[in-house]
């Protein structure tokens, strides 16, 4: 495993992180949560030390798992990553969306970063996830009904007493970045990156370069798109988010399918999977700080690890990015 430092923090992360999200079951289809603790415990066995989660993801469920997780690996060897930001038991600020529990029950989401409400949601997660700080604490999408300098008092704040150790946001554009460098000095921001999704690479990634910013890329296997066991027609789980996205419609499945058998001789000439091959492509991508890479067992997450196992030459990540800009 390769270790990177995130922006000018002394958090050392492990470049692939444990994506925690689909392990807690929410718009997945449900969860298993002794195969989602194992996965945690495995991945960390084979040096992948970071592990980002959110009091969203499952309601709760996420970042009790982590939490577990946590009983059986050393917490000073490892980073957690979560977020505040998005209510479920709360009607205050932009409304997100209508969604389900994993138990079937309907709820409304809201993106909230009030002061009140990011102080609570911080010690919930301290609860749910049984530590005493958090090494990044990130907000989780921006929320126009709150001005930026209150939210990131809040942080500041929490960064005082010792709760939090650094701040970052997620799926910020370069302009809300610089606004809220004026309250806190941010180190990361985490937003979708995939070699079908590469909108952040015109404006986002070079103002991370510039300013020394990490970025943690989700997605990067597109949601499992670009593991290359998605075809048309491919039947999803009841509840599973991605049966309506965009990306996994017909048309855009075969594309990308085209895409993956044009590099896919290579990832055989290496004896690895396509999605190692596209995880490896990933953190070798100019601004790209650590890949963010979702599991729901110990096989899948000892998989993505093993990403960092093999080596690509520039002449390889040159082919691979030739692909991808005809896609």
């Amino acid at each position: 495993m390769e270790y990177r430092n995130i922006g000018d923090s002394e958090i050392n992360a492990s470049v692939i992180a444990f994506g925690a999200w689909a392990a807690g079951g929410w718009m997945w289809g449900s969860t298993d949560r002794k195969d989602a603790v194992e996965a945690i415990v495995a991945a960390y066995e084979v040096g992948v030390t970071t592990i980002d989660t959110a009091p969203i993801y499952g309601q709760g469920a996420s970042e009790e798992i982590v939490g577990e997780a946590l009983k059986d690996i050393p917490r000073d060897k490892t980073q957690i990553l979560t977020k505040y930001g998005m209510r479920w038991d709360l009607e205050k600020g932009d409304f997100a969306f209508h969604s389900k529990k994993n138990n079937g029950e309907e709820i409304e989401i809201y993106k909230y970063a009030g002061k009140e409400s990011i102080i609570y949601e911080c010690e919930q997660s301290l609860k749910r996830l049984g530590t005493d700080y958090i090494d990044l604490y990130q907000i989780h999408w921006p929320d126009s009904t709150t001005p930026l300098d209150e939210t990131f008092e809040a942080v500041v704040q929490l960064m005082e007493q010792g709760k939090v150790r650094y701040a970052g946001v997620c799926n910020y554009n370069a302009q809300l970045m610089a606004e809220a460098e004026k309250t806190v000095p941010l180190v990361s921001n985490q937003i979708p990156f995939s070699m079908v999704n590469r909108g952040v690479e015109e404006e986002t990634i070079p103002y991370c370069i510039k300013h020394n910013k990490a970025v943690l890329a989700y997605s990067p296997l597109e949601r499992g798109l670009l593991t290359g066991k998605i075809k048309p027609g491919y039947e999803f789980q009841e509840g599973d988010h991605r049966a309506s996205h965009p990306h996994f419609q017909p048309d855009f499945i075969e594309r990308t399918n085209v895409l993956l058998e044009r590099i896919k001789p290579l990832a055989d000439d290496k004896a690895v999977t396509l999605a190692q091959l596209v995880l490896r492509w990933t953190i070798e991508r100019p601004g790209i700080t650590i890949a963010l890479a979702g599991a729901r067992n110990a096989h899948q997450s000892v998989q993505n690890a093993k990403a960092m196992d093999f080596n690509i030459s520039q002449e390889e990540i040159d082919f691979i990015n030739a692909v991808v800009d005809a896609f």
